[in-house]
């Protein structure tokens, strides 16, 4: 009976068309990929896997990790774009001269987004590596008081990866204002 019911759920997944929210390119998802794998090495496994990680066990933290940063690798990009058209309405003129490299200047669109597209992404890396490392220092402090503090299920063994994404919200909040 288990068997035939796994099989039924797997054809009817396989009926379902598959939409995305949001539409992310493959490259998105390469660069999210090595984006992961270079957090995990800098972070190490552990926190890594408390950081992302929302099953039982936390095997699940890379891909969890690739399927966030390729929503946020997508988000990147169009506020690179929204940034470059803006200051090329501003002066059109100055901005070919800034980013336009061929003869005629007429690469500095995609030079800039590139450019700026660098620089967030960077941004969001370094935002992610301190919010985790803040969080450790605080739990290496006490323990008992960080869990009590951001757990929220049952054991409060989610409080790391808890505490990471309530530390970038507040950053996020601070550099707005």
């Amino acid at each position: 009976m288990k068997r035939a019911w796994i099989v039924c759920v797997a054809l009817a997944a396989l009926a379902v068309p598959v939409a995305s929210p949001a539409a992310v390119s493959q490259t998105d998802f390469k660069n999210a990929a090595k984006f992961c794998k270079a957090l995990r090495a800098d972070m190490g496994s552990n926190t890594f896997k408390q950081t992302f990680g929302t099953n039982k066990n936390k095997r699940n933290a890379y891909g969890k990790c690739v399927s966030k940063h390729a929503r946020t690798m997508d988000e990147v990009h169009s506020d690179a774009v929204k940034n470059c058209k803006a200051e090329r309405e501003a002066d059109p003129a100055a901005f070919a001269a800034k980013y336009g490299t061929n003869k005629n200047g007429k690469n500095a669109l995609g030079k800039c987004v590139s450019q700026t597209q660098r620089e967030l992404k960077a941004a969001a890396a370094d935002e992610i590596e301190n919010a985790a490392k803040q969080c450790k220092a605080e739990r290496k402090a006490d323990a008992s008081a960080f869990a009590a503090k951001y757990g929220t299920n049952e054991n409060k063994r989610n409080a790391f990866g808890k505490c990471v994404s309530k530390t970038v919200r507040e950053n996020e909040t601070v550099g707005q204002s």
